[in-house]
């Protein structure tokens, strides 16, 4: 196709192909490089009588109100929500997970790590230690007895079997029962157990079933801080009377406490980490029985690697068009500003040059043709004899072979003069030789 015809129909052979292939680009952009966020996430809690479950239940509210559907797990406890992360392929996109089980633990492998990051620390929960009639002072204490500490895999469990071996107590001198909340008090109310231990929230309902069950003792630790002291993921506090309601406890009780983690996959969208920490923030931002308001969630009990996008929002909060506009807009609006308006730039850019670069080809070869004239003119005016009728005849097919490739060509109207006064200027140069036959 000569570039005549392509200056010709610009519109349909240059300017329509670049626009379908800037379109090509940025569906393609849009579907591999910078993809929108999944609508529907997996959080993967605890037991359905358990603070996780009841903190998950506010996740899906707020989760709803932003476009996201969040399905909620339920499990035996943190190492199932811990091993759902970091299964291949994921069985879940965010978990809770007491702490414990990250850089604290002897027991927690780098490698594995590295495929969670936290959003924040969420809440604070209690070692929790109920018997009957009189309250224990030891852990020592539970070897030789039933004990309701949850199912396997869950951390109640996981914490009390590395507790026991730190205190001496042989594992298989405890006999451990699946029972954990509501039905570990009345298993112990009945006297099926002998203890119940757990790790929960203090909102939790199973902890208020036991704190107000008739005959329940709260256990009063000795050597918390000892224990503390040795796990770095414990710390030693003190729960006040009257704390969690009426009698709940019935007298300032020595505790220990650890976080609770919000974790994300590592390959989470970057853009539903930011929103899950904001909704955490949302969530979790009233006052507790051991935090005052705005001081969770937090970063500085993180038991795992921190995510750069949490860190973010805790610090500076959503920015840009993620505070302004709602999840989705923003989120359109970010791959048309990124992927779009790049693209929009360039193909108008081309839209201009390469239909100047055909024309140029063009005058170009008008000004070449020209310069041939030229140099035709040249060689007539220079000769100080008759030129010969051979040489007339050379340069006369060599104009004819000049004009037929001007009528060959079919010009728009803006370039429509220059070809016919190119035209006249071969004419003029004929006119010259029938001058040199005639003489």
């Amino acid at each position: 196709m000569t570039s005549a015809s392509l200056y010709r129909h610009r519109w349909m052979l240059i300017r329509l192909p670049l626009a379908l292939l800037a379109v090509a680009l940025a569906i393609m952009a849009w579907w591999w490089l910078y993809p929108m966020p999944p609508s529907r996430l997996t959080i993967s809690t605890g037991q359905a009588d358990g603070a996780y479950h009841w903190h998950a239940a506010r996740y899906v509210e707020a989760f709803a109100r932003r476009g996201i559907t969040l399905t909620v797990l339920e499990s035996p406890g943190s190492a199932d929500n811990l091993r759902r992360l970091q299964a291949d392929p994921p069985q879940a996109d965010l978990a809770l997970v007491q702490g414990g089980f990250g850089w604290s633990s002897s027991s927690g492998d780098p490698r594995d790590m590295a495929a969670v990051q936290t959003l924040a620390s969420v809440d604070i929960e209690v070692l929790w230690l109920f018997s009957r009639d009189t309250p224990m002072t030891s852990l020592v204490q539970l070897a030789g007895l039933r004990v309701a500490a949850g199912p396997e895999g869950s951390g109640h469990r996981s914490l009390l079997r590395r507790l026991l071996a730190q205190q001496h107590v042989s594992p298989e001198s405890v006999t451990l029962s699946d029972l954990s909340g509501v039905a570990a008090r009345d298993a112990l109310q009945a006297q099926t157990v002998d203890a119940v231990f757990m790790v929960a929230a203090p909102s939790a309902p199973g902890v208020s079933a036991l704190l107000t069950a008739p005959g329940v003792q709260l256990a009063t630790l000795h050597r918390t801080a000892a224990i503390a002291e040795r796990n770095n993921y414990l710390e030693n506090r003190l729960l006040p009377q009257d704390a969690l309601g009426p009698r709940q406890p019935p007298a300032d009780a020595p505790v220990l406490t650890t976080p609770t983690h919000l974790l994300a996959r590592q390959d989470l969208d970057s853009a539903l980490k930011r929103m899950a920490t904001a909704i955490a923030l949302e969530v979790h931002r009233e006052a507790g029985a051991f935090h005052r308001a705005g001081e969770y969630p937090a970063l500085r009990f993180s038991d795992f690697p921190a995510a750069p996008e949490a860190r973010m929002v805790l610090t500076r909060g959503l920015g840009g068009l993620e505070a302004v506009l709602p999840f989705w807009w923003a989120q359109v609006l970010q791959r048309l500003l990124v992927i779009g308006l790049p693209l929009a730039l360039v193909t108008v850019l081309l839209f201009r040059l390469v239909p100047a670069w055909v024309r140029w080809r063009l005058e170009s070869r008008v000004s070449r043709w020209y310069g041939e004239l030229m140099f035709i003119e040249n060689d007539l005016a220079s000769s100080t004899l008759n030129v010969g009728g051979i040489e007339l005849s050379r340069i006369n097919s060599r104009l004819s072979e000049m004009e037929d490739a001007i009528a060959s060509v079919k010009l728009p109207p803006e370039l429509a003069q220059r070809w016919y006064l190119l035209r006249q200027h071969v004419d003029f140069v004929r006119g010259h030789i029938r001058g040199y036959r005639g003489r």
